[in-house]
């Protein structure tokens, strides 16, 4: 194995996903040399997006190919601190990309922003609701950023997707009642229009509306039209093929890294991007508090260090804890003490399912899909409603998000159907045309002993300890899940169907690595205004390592009901103004500890 030193560059990126393909554009933009480092292979529309291979349902969604090799790295999971973790062996409960573009190539394209209360989550339950309000175990924190700072760029980031909506209030004023009435203000419009209504989606609404509840459609990264973004990339409209999610867009449609950020960052020779280079460490000088450059081995097993003089991880999500863990950055979370911050106020998502099953001749077809296409209410979101006779934090989006049956994974059959046989081929049969669904996509709030460290026993190929997580659904989130769920069975009944199937968590039910529940996973290197209490100041810079920064929604400090790519899209940005504005023209702490 050979070892290798590299000409120095201003800005090492770790992972070339969404939030790595900002910060590679924005350094760039800024005169600085940067080389983004992605563990997987090189992937784009062409070929892994080729037509008609890429709606192979078999080689993409049940052989994996966009997503992680974990015979190579993996994870290990346990529920309680005393228990002996295992091994995820299998990509089944949530699935994280590989290679460029990373979770971007893959996922379905729901961009949503954040709501301004979940922000500031903990003063805010506070001011309403009482201190005491919070469970003692609950981990909440405020994020150190407010919406309206955020808003410009959640506004750059649509229009950087081409995303399609309908805004409900622009400039403070109602100029569509068809958009979401709960959203909070925007500075302009989605820069295209919302998609066209799949028919599943239209007997949501009607139910959702009878309901008493407020329909309006997902916003989506899915193009409604052709569109030319600010960075000159293109992309063509959606034609509903129903292949979204686990796989490339062949139709240029959907936005990814790939599509919308990296056609421009090819025609500037200040940006190089290595595939196949799997970062070992963020290498520290003597002092421990400045970064030198990165250590990774490459596709021919040569450890290699690349100079530079900022650092970016910009992994998937936990990822960013199990770096900054092995680089010896900010003190490992200690849950008995409660001391330390990396690895500290980790969460996924509560998602919830309601099947509406109906006779025979309804015709859903639901094969028919877009990704991010849809309808959805926020009734249930946030703090839209009232929690304080309800005893619970946090809430959740109802919506009927058709994104495409497919043959294989895409048969529900009614609740008592056997599970083989001739009366479940003729179930499946009869169900597959004449079936709807909906999701309750809610909130996992952080808790004292929910957190992700090293495994002190099992390792990567690589020979470093694999990240070990120490995860548990809790009561509070549970009964959230289960309001909000009861919620949407209300639209259901209203959909006059043969029989409905519920499938929600139960208080007692264990994590299951078998089943699929969303890729939604935030924390771990968390931000926030207190070092105690968080790995990244406002900005996203490392408190001990100040030309360290992270990006993704390993930074969220708790988890949100919606999709996390809006929010990290949004933030990377933010994070990247002010490197740019502020950081480059004096490096040090932005924000004093």
């Amino acid at each position: 194995m050979a070892h290798k030193n590299m000409k120095p560059v201003d800005v090492a990126i770790v992972g070339f996903g969404w939030t790595g393909a900002i910060m590679a554009k924005e350094m760039t933009e800024t005169g600085l040399s940067v080389v983004a480092l992605e563990r997987g292979v090189y992937r784009d529309t062409y070929p892994d997006g080729a037509y008609p291979k890429t709606i192979d349902e078999l080689e993409y969604q049940q052989r994996f190919k966009l997503f992680q090799n974990i015979a190579k790295s993996s994870f290990t999971f346990r529920r309680k601190m005393a228990d002996t973790a295992i091994p995820y062996r299998q990509i089944a409960m949530f699935k994280p990309g590989e290679g460029v573009g990373g979770a971007g190539l893959h996922w379905s394209g729901c961009h949503w922003r954040i709501l301004p209360e979940e922000l500031r989550m903990r003063s805010h339950y506070e001011e309403r609701y009482g201190k005491k309000f919070i469970p003692a175990d609950m981990t909440l924190q405020d994020w150190g950023v407010s919406y309206e700072e955020l808003e410009p760029y959640f506004d750059f980031g649509e229009k950087m997707m081409g995303t399609s909506g309908t805004a409900y209030r622009v400039g403070g004023k109602v100029v569509d009642a068809k958009g979401n009435p709960f959203e909070a203000n925007r500075s302009d419009a989605f820069p295209l229009p919302a998609q066209k209504e799949q028919y599943q989606s239209a007997l949501f609404r009607k139910a959702a509306e009878e309901a008493g509840f407020h329909p309006f459609t997902l916003p989506s990264a899915n193009a409604s039209a052709p569109y030319v973004n600010q960075y000159g990339c293109q992309m063509g409209p959606c034609t509903f093929c129903g292949f979204c999610s686990g796989y490339a867009c062949y139709n240029y449609s959907k936005a990814s890294p790939n599509v919308n950020i990296l056609p421009a960052l090819r025609q500037t020779p200040l940006f190089e991007l290595r595939t196949e280079c799997n970062v070992l460490r963020i290498e520290l000088d003597d002092s421990k508090k400045k970064a030198t450059g990165v250590t990774y081995v490459d596709g021919r097993g040569d450890t290699v260090f690349q100079p530079a003089t900022i650092v970016i991880a910009s992994t998937f999500a936990y990822n960013n804890a199990r770096l900054f863990l092995l680089s010896g950055i900010g003190k490992p979370y200690d849950p008995v003490s409660g001391s330390g911050v990396v690895g500290r106020n980790v969460a996924f998502q509560m998602m919830a399912t309601v099947n509406a099953f109906f006779e025979p001749g309804k015709n859903i077809n639901g094969f028919i899909g877009a990704g991010g296409n849809g309808v959805a209410i926020d009734d249930f979101n946030g703090d839209h409603f009232d929690h304080g006779p309800l005893g619970f934090v946090g809430g959740s989006p109802i919506w009927s998000n058709p994104a495409g049956s497919k043959p294989i994974s895409g048969i529900p059959v009614p609740p008592g159907t056997p599970k083989w046989g001739r009366q479940w081929k003729t179930a499946v049969k009869d169900s597959y045309l004449n079936t709807m669904s909906f999701d309750a996509h809610g909130a996992n709030m952080v808790y004292r002993d929910v957190y992700v460290d090293l495994d002190p026993t099992y390792k990567d190929a690589f020979g470093q300890p694999l990240l070990r997580f120490t995860f548990d659904w809790k009561d509070n989130d549970i009964r959230m899940s289960r309001y909000v769920t009861d919620q949407a069975v209300k639209i259901a009944h209203n959909l006059n169907p043969k029989a409905i199937n519920v499938t929600v968590k139960q208080v007692g039910d264990a994590p299951d690595l078998r089943s699929y529940q969303t890729t939604h996973w935030a924390g771990g290197v968390a931000m926030g205004m207190d070092p105690g209490t968080s790995v990244l100041n406002r900005y996203l810079q490392s408190w001990d390592v100040h030309n360290v920064f992270a990006v993704g929604s390993g930074v969220f400090a708790q988890g949100i009901g919606y999709n996390p790519t809006g929010a990290a899209v949004a933030l990377a940005y933010w994070s990247a103004r002010a490197i740019r504005e502020d950081y480059l023209k004096d490096p040090r702490p932005l924000v004093n500890a």
